[in-house]
C-alpha cells in the first residue's frame, strides 16, 4: 500500500499536469513556425491525459460498484435495475472525458 503522502504528492502532480498542459495548449502567443509543432504535441498529450485519465477513473469506479452491487444482488434481487444503472454512471464520465479531448484537438 503506498504511503499516504505519495499518494498526495502524486495526486497533485496529476492534478497540475492536467490544468498546465492544457493552458499551455490553449496558449495565444504568436509561435515562430519551428515551434508549431509543440503546441500540436502538447494538445495531443492534453488530449491523451483527458481521455485516460478518465477511464482509468470510470474503470476504479465501475470495479467498486460491480462489485459491491454483485453482493447486493445475492442478497436483494429486486434491487438489480439500481444496480444496473448505477453500473453505467461512471460512463458518463468517460464521455466527458472524451468530449474534452475533442475541444482540446479542435
Amino acid at each position: 500500500m503506498m504511503d499516504k503522502r505519495l499518494t498526495k504528492v502524486l495526486s497533485a502532480g496529476v492534478f497540475l499536469i492536467a490544468l498546465v498542459l492544457p493552458a499551455i495548449a490553449f496558449a495565444q502567443d504568436v509561435a515562430p513556425v519551428a515551434e508549431v509543432w509543440q503546441v500540436g504535441a502538447a494538445k495531443a498529450l492534453a488530449a491523451g491525459l483527458a481521455m485516460g485519465l478518465s477511464a482509468l477513473g470510470a474503470a476504479y469506479a465501475q470495479a467498486k460498484i460491480g462489485s459491491a452491487g454483485a453482493g447486493t444482488l445475492a442478497e436483494r434481487p429486486e434491487v438489480a435495475i439500481w444496480v444496473i444503472t448505477l453500473q453505467a454512471l461512471p460512463e458518463v464520465i468517460v464521455l466527458l472525458g472524451f468530449v474534452s479531448a475533442i475541444m482540446i484537438m479542435g
